[in-house]
């Protein structure tokens, strides 16, 4: 009789523990399902760029549900869009654990490494990212990258390649090809990548880079008057830019047109002051020795007509 009664002491508190447990099963049933509403609210007004309320109800839903992995993404994206990349950051290396390591928030959480200068965390999510998602443009996008910033030019072109393979209109890709193809002097694939390029987006949508590298391509191949073209069209989609000036500069001074060589190049330096100088670094030391040569030409074309002030 006693074993009775202790076998069925011990089957009503299995019951009662299961009963528990259940009942906490639907109560975070309950608060994921809450999360999860509030997350996708947040994701249509980041769709709208309503970036403040999308944030509020993202910071909502992780109130509700500290698991939830899209609320982390989202709120990761709102902190990344108004510039607080480290916060950004943390919330999206949750997401990607949370999610366990889903291949899309792998790759941004790498692209967000890499735009920081994390470039060896960056490195280690593109492979991650590549090896669980291999017919991903994207994550092909963000492997090219990280061997670009790793001045690893043709491993980064192929995997540009791969990018475009899957996916042959991608325009941040096809224009990162076409840096390699400008930085390896190999001006008729420069020029096929941007002919793609451009049939893609159209002539005027297409960034203002991707002119100045037609340009340059267009004069190394000896087509002055096109490459003529291609800078001025890139001075009027991008007036800051002093590249493109400094480039225009150089075109006319070769066609002996030394006034509008002076104008051009005068414009380039009120654009970008530090061009030349002590403080010149990396690039701009490159076109500070380019401006320099410039002048030396521009004063050699002018036969002793002293050079303004501002280009001295």
């Amino acid at each position: 009789m006693k074993s009775n009664f202790a076998l069925m002491i011990l089957m009503i508190a299995v019951l009662a523990l299961a009963g528990c447990r259940s009942i906490r099963r639907i109560g975070e049933s309950r608060q994921s399902i809450a999360a999860r509403r509030l997350s996708g609210q947040g994701f249509k007004a980041m769709h709208s760029n309503q970036w403040d309320v999308a944030e509020t109800l993202f910071s909502d839903a992780l109130e509700v549900s500290s698991a939830d992995d899209r609320a982390h993404w989202g709120l990761a994206e709102s902190l990344w869009q108004r510039g607080e990349h480290d916060a950004a950051i943390e919330h999206m290396e949750q997401a990607v654990r949370l999610s366990a390591s889903d291949p899309k928030r792998v790759q941004r959480l790498g692209r967000m490494y890499l735009e920081v200068g994390r470039d060896q965390e960056a490195q280690q999510q593109s492979l991650a990212a590549l090896a669980a998602a291999r017919s991903s443009a994207d994550v092909w996008a963000l492997r090219g990258d990280c061997l670009l910033a790793a001045g690893q030019l043709p491993e980064a072109l192929a995997a540009y390649h791969r990018a475009l393979a899957l996916q042959p209109d991608f325009p941040e890709v096809q224009l990162q090809a076409a840096e390699i193809y400008h930085r390896e002097h190999r001006y008729g694939r420069l020029l096929a990548t941007l002919d793609r390029l451009q049939d893609g987006m159209g002539t005027d949508a297409t960034p203002a880079r991707a002119d100045v590298l037609q340009g340059i391509a267009m004069r190394q191949l000896g087509r002055s008057d096109e490459a003529q073209k291609c800078f001025v069209r890139a001075t009027e989609k991008d007036p800051t830019d002093s590249t493109a000036r400094l480039e225009l500069a150089t075109l006319l001074l070769d066609q002996g047109n030394v006034e509008a060589a002076k104008e051009s190049l005068a414009m380039a330096l009120r654009l970008n002051p530090n061009l030349v100088g002590p403080n010149a670094l990396g690039g701009e030391a490159n076109w500070a020795n380019e401006v320099k040569k410039q002048q030396e030409r521009l004063a050699n074309e002018q036969h002793g007509f002293d050079m303004p002030a501002s280009l001295r």
